[in-house]
């Protein structure tokens, strides 16, 4: 163990897998686990004597279904009517129940049921990693953690929120893909401005972006995604269809069965892994149910075919960002891999051919790529004395839209667009809509749609004992500030009385669209 303490460092929340990194003796170390292995299952299981995660945890799910938790990224920051949360729920052993419009984990422990929200879960994580880094370097606060691009502002609060609660200083919430750039770009260290695609598709979520990278500046142009697309998609997929072959030819239905699912998922898990080098695989699981044993020959072929819809719809993103970008496909010069699913032949074979056949780079390690980048960020914060990493500059983006809801027709006003780079500030002007107004609600939003409706809501905050006046005769001045970590703080002011309130952003328990009334607020 190094003397030396208080090494920043870089994690990879992953869905299915974490890791973490640290910049040390000139370049970016990958740490082991106390099981050797560099990256970490992120799982977490609760027994009638102890708290596991990591391997320890995914070894014994299958014997302690209803409390072994995992896929917890795909749950954190939403609410419980999500409809992306209520499709999984179909899919995952544990139970997940509502408080007050969110989510929240329940198991079994120490003989009681115990309700984890995915906050604390996630922390449970965090501090393992936090655990895995301090056995190589002693003790450690500060922290980068990576989010997918295409984390909503309540995410990516939400993981922040994780990590002080697994006792980190976190300094930076970094998108995944510009992370992967940044490991790329450091390692590359060319003079000449080049357009870089990073197309990141991990164990749970897709992400797509696009920078100019020019020796050590790194802009990112434009970036999209689905925090929904990914390795645990393709497994479900494989699960659904043995569940129908097994009830084809064998009559036996174990559908019902989270202990048979869950075995039936591993071996699908392995054999899709497997077929990322080989063209066919062996689905096996030893008394699968009712005694059964299951075995079954899986082709790459065959996988292509189950999962193929999905690996095409990453291209429509592809071309969603090159859009945004201004950019033609001729002018990406590098398209950068990163997260394990990208491994997948297919996967490559359909990004190659968009590109006209151009090869793809896979310079840098796909299941370290991410805690790389982490790890530089963090060491660019704590203000690095080596020149390479000292010179970097960086400029993300925001993924999303944010505004106010504004006029009776529950229109979007638009206030920061997607894709702005951050941090930033920008302001609007709006007005009364009634006459004689005393109150006025300001509901912030995220999203793409004209009409809030279509949108997330984030927060709300009201202006009170405002002058009462005709209506358009008020004026209020309203500020989005987003930090670097693409967190949003809003704050309004009431020009005549001076009146003033203001409200960061956090994971906001979201309301149905009828108990929303009209603002009573217009831009103007």
């Amino acid at each position: 163990m190094s003397n030396q303490a208080n090494y920043p460092i870089g994690i990879d929340l992953g869905t299915t897998y974490s890791c973490v990194g640290v910049w040390r003796s000139e370049r970016v170390e990958i740490i082991a686990n106390d099981q050797g292995n560099r990256t970490t299952p992120s799982c977490v299981a609760f027994t009638s004597e102890e708290k596991l995660v990591g391997e320890s945890a995914q070894n014994q799910a299958a014997y302690n279904v209803s409390s072994t938790v995992f896929g917890i990224k795909r749950m954190i920051g939403r609410q419980f009517n999500d409809a992306q949360l209520q499709t999984d729920l179909k899919h995952w052993p544990f139970k997940v129940k509502q408080d007050n419009g969110k989510p929240v984990v329940e198991v079994t422990f120490k003989g009681g049921v115990h309700h984890f929200t995915p906050e604390q879960i996630s922390a449970m994580i965090l501090l393992k990693m936090k655990q895995t880094a301090e056995l190589k370097l002693g003790a450690v606060k500060d922290v980068v953690i990576t989010v997918p691009a295409y984390f909503n502002n309540a995410q990516r609060q939400a993981t922040k929120d994780a990590g002080e609660s697994a006792g980190f200083n976190v300094l930076r919430i970094l998108a995944e893909p510009t992370a992967a750039a940044l490991a790329y770009g450091l390692d590359a260290n060319s003079p000449v401005i080049k357009n870089v695609l990073v197309y990141d598709l991990g164990g749970g979520t897709f992400d797509v972006s696009v920078l100019t990278i020019e020796g050590s500046d790194f802009k990112v142009l434009a970036t999209s995604g689905d925090t929904h697309l990914g390795g645990e998609d393709f497994d479900t997929l494989l699960v659904e269809h043995f569940v129908r072959e097994l009830q084809a030819k064998k009559g036996q239905d174990i559908s019902k069965s989270p202990r048979a699912l869950r075995r039936l998922r591993t071996a699908c898990e392995r054999a899709k892994r497997i077929l990322s080098s080989a063209t066919r695989a062996t689905v096996e699981v030893e008394a699968l149910y009712d005694g059964i044993d299951f075995q079954a020959v899986l082709t790459r072929a065959k996988f292509d075919e189950i999962c193929g819809y999905l690996f095409g719809f990453t291209i429509t993103f592809i071309k969603k960002i090159l859009d945004d970008a201004g950019l033609q496909k001729s002018q990406i010069d590098e398209i950068v891999l990163s997260g394990g699913s990208s491994r997948i032949p297919k996967v490559q074979q359909l990004l190659s051919e968009f590109f006209g056949g151009k090869k793809l780079n896979t310079s840098i390690n796909l299941d370290e790529a991410v805690a790389m980048g982490a790890a530089i960020q963090a060491q660019m914060l704590k203000g690095s004395t080596v020149q390479r990493i000292k010179d970097i500059y960086l400029v993300d983006i925001a993924p999303l839209s944010l505004g106010i809801e504004s006029g009776v027709e529950r229109k979007m006003t638009f206030v920061v667009a997607r894709n702005t780079p951050l941090p930033t500030t920008k302001s609007q002007n709006f007005t009364t809509v009634y006459d004689w107004q005393t109150t006025v609600r300001f509901a912030i939003f995220e999203g793409e749609s004209p009409y809030v409706d279509s949108n997330a809501l984030l927060g709300e905050f009201r202006l009170e004992n405002i002058q009462s006046a005709l209506k358009g005769v008020p004026k209020f001045l309203v500020k989005f500030t987003i930090d670097l970590n693409g967190i949003l703080h809003v704050s309004a002011v009431d020009k005549l009385t001076c009146s003033y309130k203001d409200i960061t952003i956090t994971n906001y328990r979201n309301r149905s669209s009828n108990e929303i009334q009209a603002l009573g607020m217009k831009k103007y």
